[in-house]
């Protein structure tokens, strides 16, 4: 998997997920053997640009390359300002929302409300392409709803503005994230293009993630939800789809270990105070399908100070290694 100058390990990708692939969700998943992992998305208001928040998740300080920055908005001229500024500040690829399905993106016309207005998508894409010197990327889905799907026509649109590479989740703005994600229109968009396709939604095991592959003929995969406090499902995938055999879930001792390492991560990146906050959820993500692992997470969500919750984790842990330390994740769910 190609894009631009930039040649990826695998085309394993880690999709963008708001309030999760902040730096220290991305540099693991890519430790655990993603190709690349986009950034969230940062707003393209320029108002936004010195708030601690754009900031953070504009920091890319030790990241692994290529590093691909994620923007949102629906104003061209402000779209290629927050693509230029991003490249300033370090990103190589920049990626353009047209997928978020969220209200308050939908709300102000960015995001997937974008796919039924095509003039438009053109005049951001065109205009972002010519602002900057480095690869731009489009992330979609597969329509506005149902009985509106124009992935094919937008991927069109895509290719004759520059774009080198686009990601479609199979699913339209209407779907949210409900019902099973189709891959027959992400296959007819790689048929009708010469750009590398990525596909997303629902790749959750190695099986789908071959699967997909070979059915929709696409260049690469893109993961979000299914590697919430699984990181590991990257090195999973990678491993199947060279050999078709499964690597063992990891063990208990290797869950606890890659925990502690990611939720140090979030303290150290956004102090003590959110850092104990953002780290409840994936914790939560970590430990689910471990014996007694709901009583805990109650628990857990109730701690008010880093200190409390590592011990509390760490006598979780403990717990679990005297049931058997051999016991593997999902085993006992």
């Amino acid at each position: 998997m190609r894009i631009g100058p930039y040649q990826l390990k695998n085309n394993l990708i880690v999709a963008p997920m708001a309030g999760v692939t902040d730096r220290p969700f991305r540099m693991l998943c890519k430790r655990m053997g993603a190709g690349m992992a986009v950034s969230e998305m940062v707003a393209s208001n320029s108002l936004l640009y010195g708030s601690e928040k754009t900031l953070r998740r504009a920091n890319h300080e030790g990241e692994v390359e290529p590093i691909s920055v994620q923007i949102v908005g629906a104003d061209p001229k402000m779209l290629a300002q927050a693509a230029r500024h991003n490249v300033d500040h370090g990103a190589q690829i920049i990626d353009i929302n047209m997928g978020c399905p969220a209200k308050k993106i939908c709300n102000v016309m960015a995001g997937s409300a974008l796919l039924q207005n095509e003039k438009l998508v053109g005049e951001i894409l065109d205009t972002v392409v010519k602002s900057v010197d480095v690869p731009v990327t489009l992330k979609i889905r597969t329509g506005w709803d149902k009985h509106n799907r124009n992935a094919v026509n937008i991927a069109k649109i895509a290719e004759s503005a520059g774009i080198q590479a686009l990601a479609i989740h199979g699913r339209t703005r209407a779907c949210a994230y409900t019902g099973d994600a189709e891959y027959d229109t992400i296959a007819a968009v790689k048929a009708n293009v010469n750009i590398p396709i990525i596909a997303n939604g629902d790749i959750t095991t190695p099986e789908k993630a071959r699967q997909v592959l070979e059915y929709a003929k696409v260049d690469a995969v893109m993961i979000g939800r299914a590697a919430q406090g699984r990181p590991w499902l990257f090195r999973e995938i990678e491993h199947f789809l060279q050999t078709g055999t499964h690597l063992p879930h990891p063990e208990v001792l290797e869950i606890h270990q890659v925990l502690v390492a990611h939720v140090q991560d979030l303290y150290d990146f956004y102090g003590e105070y959110s850092g104990l906050r953002i780290a409840r959820k994936h914790i939560s993500w970590y430990t689910k399908g471990l014996v007694g692992s709901a009583a805990f997470r109650f628990k857990m969500n109730q701690l008010e100070t880093p200190e409390a919750q590592m011990a509390a984790v760490n006598e979780f842990f403990a717990e679990q290694a005297a049931r058997g330390a051999h016991l593997h994740y999902g085993e006992a769910a």
